[in-house]
């Protein structure tokens, strides 16, 4: 058995030519990916890009056409039962509730598919409702619900077998900001538990604030998979610094230096941010800002958007 709570090796899927769509499509062209457990791990990508198709690979809903895929160290095709018990998935849509059925309804049937007895499955249901924070909702319809609690219910739904591997599939999307830090706080508790989480989102924000590691998937293909920590050291860029200046002379000596691209006002007043136009500069630019008295002034490395602008573009991503 494997360590890894997905492991994907040379996986590859092609959608065959047919009425419509007259020509074969490679969704998938050789991924390798793996997933460490315990950990909330970004799929993030452009629509089109292949997302969705490894994540219905890795929930068993389609077979590769090349390469293997193991989930909890159980391969999707050999074992394809195993997988199914031992997942949740989460959808960012109305997709798999009976909408005109109560909250508590729809996680009994849910239960009785993962073969949860009658009191047995009660009990993880009311369990559930009370964790999700929907006691006071539970005879109510889904239809009848916000889409903040829709959502809420979708994520019991998901837990309904007590997974350890859950695929969150847009989860926030359409969600009020308030709504979207609410499930993201409630994420957090769930894995606390030791659970692991794949996220396809579009929202880098998202990314960010809820993954260790991201991976950017485009037309089929893997571009990177990084720490969030470390996404910005994946590109040839240097460091930015931020510093604080009242004088603008400051500012223009800075930009007639030759050595930034560029200087950029911050959010907050009188805060700005350097770009240096190579590694090599920057020591010049940390050093011309201290010979006009800055102290206040720090580095970083290229953001995750930033990264992921690089690689991608701006094609159907929330930045």
């Amino acid at each position: 058995m494997t360590d890894l709570a997905v492991e994907v090796r040379g996986l590859r899927r092609v959608y065959q030519a047919r009425r419509g769509a007259p020509e074969a499509r490679t969704a998938l062209d050789g991924i390798d990916l793996d997933v460490v457990p315990g950990q909330i791990h970004g799929l993030l990508g452009p629509n089109g890009a292949g997302k969705t198709t490894l994540v219905k690979i890795l929930s068993t809903v389609l077979l590769p056409t090349e390469g293997t895929a193991r989930v909890l160290g159980y391969d999707v095709v050999e074992h394809r039962q195993d997988v199914r018990t031992r997942i949740g998935t989460v959808f960012g849509s109305e997709r798999g509730l009976y909408a005109r059925v109560s909250v508590r309804r729809n996680l009994l049937f849910w239960a009785s598919l993962y073969g949860l007895s009658g009191r047995v499955g009660r009990h993880r249901t009311e369990q559930l409702i009370e964790r999700v924070g929907l006691a006071e909702r539970a005879d109510d319809r889904v239809e009848e619900l916000s889409k903040g609690m829709v959502q809420r219910v979708h994520l019991a739904r998901g837990l309904i077998g007590d997974p350890r591997m859950v695929f969150l599939d847009e989860p926030t999307t359409g969600l009020d900001p308030v709504a979207a830090l609410d499930f993201r706080a409630l994420l957090g508790e769930l894995l606390a538990e030791g659970r692991t989480f794949l996220l396809t989102t579009h929202d880098l924000d998202e990314a960010a604030a809820l993954c260790a590691e991201v991976t950017v998937i485009d037309r089929g293909t893997l571009l990177m998979t990084s720490n969030v920590r470390d996404v910005g050291r994946r590109l040839a860029a240097p460091d930015r610094v931020d510093f604080d200046a009242e004088d603008n002379m400051v500012l223009e000596k800075l930009r007639g230096s030759g050595l930034v691209n560029g200087v950029s006002e911050l959010d907050k007043p009188g805060r700005y941010r350097a770009e240096a136009t190579s590694k090599e500069s920057l020591t010049s630019v940390i050093r011309l800002l201290a010979d006009e008295g800055i102290t206040s002034l720090s580095t970083s490395p290229p953001t995750l958007e930033e990264v992921y602008l690089q690689l991608v573009g701006d094609r159907g991503m929330a930045v």
